[in-house]
């Protein structure tokens, strides 16, 4: 019974990535099932029957984006230790994944075909920004234990991983520069972690 499941999860997947290799290269509109079809080297009933239309196929990539960004694990705020070694496990955690190719893959093409489709767009931002609003509880508990000063945990929240963005994302998905190396990465998440300690921390 498992071995038919796994060759059904095989061409799904090979199909999900055919997808994105056509999306990035040609764009949403100018993408065809067919040529989804080919680059996966299935037939074009094969992607129909994972997938019923281009847009299903695309509501899946969008899917696995989300699920990417909630992959980080759950951010739970403890008290027993600092608010120091608690931000650096999250950020980097969330670094691991922004430098993640696949991710950096999935974006782009999220980004890229939601430009000329707001409507799109904002559906995707706003389940973008759901999944990430464990930090913002976790500066919700940290305030609530006196130890980050008053103010809108959702803005806090947002302006931290936002130093991160700017350096490890739009960089990567606007001007298609290459993923911070490890160093590089570690001097973000640090300079990110001091500036938001040295401003909001009790």
């Amino acid at each position: 019974m498992s071995l038919p499941l796994r060759h059904t999860d095989k061409k799904r997947e090979a199909i999900l990535q055919a997808a994105i290799r056509e999306f990035r290269s040609h764009g949403f509109e100018a993408t065809s099932m067919d040529k989804i079809a080919a680059s996966a080297e299935v037939s074009k009933r094969t992607v129909y029957n994972h997938f019923p239309s281009k847009e299903e196929l695309f509501a899946a990539i969008l899917h696995q984006l989300w699920e990417k960004s909630a992959s980080q694990g759950e951010l739970k705020y403890q008290p027993d230790r600092s608010l120091h070694e608690q931000l650096t496990d999250f950020l980097q955690g969330k670094m691991n994944m922004l430098c993640d190719p696949n991710f950096i893959d999935l974006a782009r093409v999220a980004v890229a075909a939601t430009i000329h489709a707001p409507d799109r767009a904002r559906d995707m931002v706003e389940k973008l920004r759901r999944k990430e609003e464990g930090i913002a509880a976790w500066i919700k508990a940290a305030q609530a234990d006196g130890k980050i000063k008053t103010g809108d945990p959702e803005l806090m929240a947002d302006m931290l991983q936002g130093q991160l963005k700017s350096q490890a994302f739009w960089p990567q998905i606007a001007m298609g520069q290459n993923c911070l190396n490890e160093t590089q990465q570690s001097q973000v998440v640090s300079l990110t972690v001091a500036m938001f300690l040295q401003h909001y921390q009790c």
